[in-house]
This record gives structure tokens, C-alpha cells and sequence, in this order.
């Protein structure tokens, strides 16, 4: 593909290119990890490369297991809430609270018009979580079998530190136990009792958020991050957290 053509393209985003110019790319083995400049510099990367470490775990080198990951199809999102009302039940999270919320970006389309697409944000469970390294009382810590960022409300004391930190203001003060409560993806309240997915993604009607153990080759997390069409990114990858929910353009 020439340079003239690639300053053709005019989009914010990875997940803005057309389609037919995703496939293009992806028959020269390289996939879109990043736009800049209004569409006029692209940032490439081979498929191959685009799984490595910096991304998703290579396979067979997930440090955890299960290693619990959540997959966001950010495009199928309607913003019906659902997800966030069955969180505020399952895990009393109050009115003021939060531990998924859905926020919205336009983009502009043809002849002028805009289009709005709604992200789903929560806890990424981060394999570097910088709230994990603030803390002073390790109330917060990152469990070594799962991979889920925890919390103990009874070490807390407030400090708020961690709220700070998050590059995904993903954590609130949750004033009835005086400590930051946020998203595990909901282990107290359904892992740790058998249950094998999160509420929000079991309430969803579009089948937006997709979770499992991506150590486990079979399970739709994996198969979702490791198919060749799959155009994956994170959320602020610069601040290093290696995040555990991905999104995706399928």
C-alpha cells in the first residue's frame, strides 16, 4: 500500500477504519494498532507480533490460572444499563457508587452527520496495577492464582491513593464501609460460589462483554483474542498496567 493511500484514510481510532481497508492490511499480515494524526499516520504491526507480550499474554505464558480476562465488543454496546444494574444488586454497590459504568464517544460519519458509540469501562484487573503499588496498607494486592485485583475494606484507611492511581478511574469511596470498593470481577459475590461469569456479562442482551479464563485454548475469550481478523486494543496502554479486559472490533 502506498503512502497516498494511507494518508487517505481519515479516521480517530484503530476501530474507525473501514473494514475493507482492515482486511487490506491483514493480507499484507499487518494489523492497525494505532492512528494518529487524523488518520494521515498509522501505526502497524504484523499479526503476529500483534499478540505478543505487550498485548496478550503469549500462549502458554499467562501468569495466572485461571487467568480470569474480560472482552469488551464495543460496537454491539446499546447502552441499555443492564450490565450496571445487575452489578449495583449483585454486589450492593450504592446509588452513589460504581463498579462497571458505560461511557460515550462521537465520531463523525458522511455528509457532516455523527454517530455515538458507548464503551463499557470497569477494573481491568491490571498484570501491573498501580493502585497495587500505592497503597500503603496493602489493602489492595493483585491475587497470585486469579489475576484479580482485590480488596480488603478492613485494611483501608482511606487515603484515596489508589483512586489516584487508576488510569481507568475504576474505583469509588464507598462511604457505608468507609473504604475504595471496585469491581473483582465479581468473585466474592459469584466466582468463589461456583458461578462461572460476572453478572454484567451474564445480564448483557448483545453479548458485549465476553469473560473467561484466557489460559483455558477453548474458552471464547481466547478464541476471540487469538482469531487473525481480530483487531484488539486497550485502554491507555501507555501507562503500563498491562490491562486484562480487552476490546475488540467483533
Amino acid at each position: 500500500m502506498r503512502i497516498d493511500d494511507l494518508q487517505q484514510l481519515k479516521s480517530e481510532s484503530p476501530e474507525t477504519l473501514p473494514s475493507a481497508e482492515r482486511r487490506k492490511f491483514l493480507k499484507m499480515g499487518l494489523v492497525v494498532t494505532g492512528v494518529y494524526l487524523s488518520g494521515t499516520v498509522l501505526s502497524l504491526t504484523s499479526v503476529r507480533d500483534a499478540h505478543a507480550e505487550d498485548v496478550v499474554p503469549e500462549v502458554g505464558k499467562y501468569p495466572y490460572g485461571p487467568h480470569y480476562s474480560m472482552v469488551i465488543r464495543e460496537k454491539l454496546c446499546i447502552d441499555c444499563e443492564r450490565c450496571k444494574e445487575a452489578c449495583v444488586k449483585t454486589n450492593s454497590v450504592p446509588v452513589y457508587g460504581f463498579r462497571t459504568t458505560i461511557l460515550e464517544k462521537r465520531r463523525a460519519i458522511a455528509n457532516g452527520e455523527h454517530e455515538t458509540i458507548f464503551m463499557p469501562v470497569l477494573c481491568n484487573q491490571c498484570n501491573r496495577p498501580p493502585c497495587v503499588r500505592v497503597c500503603p496498607t496493602t489493602a489492595t494486592w493483585k491475587d497470585k492464582k486469579t489475576g484479580i485485583v482485590m480488596m480488603n475494606s478492613a485494611r483501608c484507611i482511606g487515603c484515596k491513593t489508589c483512586m489516584t492511581a487508576c488510569p481507568y478511574n475504576a474505583r469509588y469511596f464507598k462511604e457505608e464501609t468507609r473504604a475504595v470498593d471496585k469491581c473483582d470481577f465479581c468473585w466474592e459475590s459469584r466466582l468463589s460460589k461456583g458461578e462461572k461469569t460476572t453478572a454484567c456479562a451474564e445480564a448483557c442482551p448483545a453479548d458485549v462483554r465476553v469473560f473467561g479464563d484466557l489460559a483455558d485454548t477453548k474458552s471464547r475469550v481466547f478464541e476471540l483474542l487469538h482469531s487473525p481478523e481480530t483487531m484488539i486494543w486497550v485502554l491507555r496502554p501507555e501507562a503500563g498496567a498491562l490491562p486484562n479486559v480487552y476490546y475488540v472490533n467483533v
